[in-house]
């Protein structure tokens, strides 16, 4: 399977909807689904943000998901979501080492519920190391926040990925 990134378009938002209206996707993430208004004016947002870097996740030609950078109260930030179909495929470790590449500021984090143990995996993999527990917002629990200080995990820039 070829794993490539490019700018997310209009045309993905539909499918990214879907994804995240998936239970158990958003039981993982510890993230609640939005109706498709909240998700299409969320979306929206964030396209419009200059410092944001938003890449769409492609498996062979099909969206499987997306992969984002933004700024937070000062912090780079790292996200992905990828639809259940392409889970367990090595999907999200490759789209991240691809991504990452095109990320300049280190350290960038990423916030990763702590019962998301394959979450945690890739981020392990692409070189993430644990920067400390936090509480989420409401009562979805413990969330950890992952650091990459380096670029240990990255593959070469612009290149597909075989998994």
């Amino acid at each position: 399977m070829t794993v490539t990134l490019r700018e997310v378009t209009q045309e993905d938002l539909p499918i990214f909807f879907e994804h995240q209206l998936d239970a158990e996707a958003t039981r993982m993430a510890a993230f609640p689904s939005r109706d498709r208004d909240a998700f299409m004016a969320h979306w929206a947002r964030i396209m419009s943000n200059e410092t944001g870097i938003l890449n769409t996740i492609l498996a062979d030609d099909t969206v499987a998901g997306n992969v984002v950078y933004w700024e937070a109260a000062g912090e780079p930030n790292i996200g992905y979501w990828l639809g259940k179909t392409h889970w367990g495929k090595g999907i999200a470790s490759a789209a991240l080492a691809q991504f990452l590449t095109k990320i300049e500021a280190r350290p960038v984090y990423a916030h990763v519920a702590k019962h998301n143990f394959a979450s945690i995996r890739v981020l392990q993999k692409c070189g993430f190391q644990l920067a400390r527990e936090d509480m989420c917002d409401g009562d979805d629990g413990e969330e950890l926040v992952m650091e990459l200080r380096s670029d240990r995990c990255a593959t070469a820039a612009n290149k597909p990925t075989k998994t």
